[in-house]
């Protein structure tokens, strides 16, 4: 039985985690508040889940899935995810983040920066364009005529073929939208961020908490990507 380690245990993290268990995969999920401020969670979960540390959850994971604030990337140990296929949910917030020069003039995207820092080949970018709330509501048993569909990014055709397998495990059909050097078309303010999963994308800013999520196949995702145009960080709205 495959082991999926979660390093973060936010709303993102915690939605993987379970449609993980849901999908009979052991689960070690970590953050920086250590296992014990995990029971409740992990006891919610249930036995396929348990609390460990962040290294225990890189060094158990078969694949890891890292959904921390892209500031704090660079403060993991060295080396604690070299040679692990990582799946990667962070988005750039300057708001949050912090002036980074190189994301700021774009040259290189979160992803290519965030690889680096990890230094581990097998990287890909995955359920960032996407709200916690919506990946559980929209996973659904493969060949369901209502599938959802998630964009992956990275370099590394062996690790995107592993993460599309995970994918289909929890829920999710993949679609491949290129290079970490091209995930840039479904970070913040792109067509394929978000909106695309609600039942009507074009409902105002006010409605939208009322707005209930709708199926996203493959293609609707593949058009998003495609009207996708750059964004400039620096002025990012969030």
């Amino acid at each position: 039985m495959a082991t999926l380690g979660i390093i973060g245990s936010g709303n993102i993290g915690s939605a993987v985690a379970r449609l993980a268990v849901a999908a009979d995969m052991n689960v070690v999920i970590a953050n920086s508040r250590g296992p014990e401020s995990l029971q409740e969670l992990v006891a919610e979960l249930g036995p396929l889940a348990k609390a460990g540390t962040v290294e225990e959850a890189a060094n158990l994971g078969d694949a890891v899935v890292l959904s921390i604030p892209l500031k704090a990337v660079k403060d993991l140990p060295e080396g604690l995810l070299a040679g692990k296929l990582v799946l990667d949910t962070s988005n750039y917030y300057p708001s949050r983040d912090g002036r980074i020069e190189e994301l700021v003039t774009s040259t290189v995207t979160s992803s290519e920066m965030v690889r680096g820092q990890l230094g581990t080949a097998e990287y890909v970018k995955v359920f960032n364009n996407i709200t916690a709330a919506h990946i559980p509501a929209l996973a659904r048993p493969e060949g369901a005529a209502d599938r959802s569909a998630l964009p992956i990014a990275g370099d590394d055709a062996a690790a995107k073929a592993e993460a599309e397998a995970i994918l289909n495990a929890i829920g999710f059909d993949a679609v491949d939208a290129g290079t970490l050097a091209e995930s840039w078309r479904f970070e913040p303010e792109t067509p394929a961020y978000g909106r695309v999963y609600f039942s009507d994308p074009t409902v105002s800013d006010d409605q939208l908490m009322d707005t209930p999520p709708g199926p996203t196949p493959a293609d609707q995702v593949q058009s998003a990507l495609d009207a996708a145009t750059r964004v400039n960080v620096a002025e990012r709205r969030f």
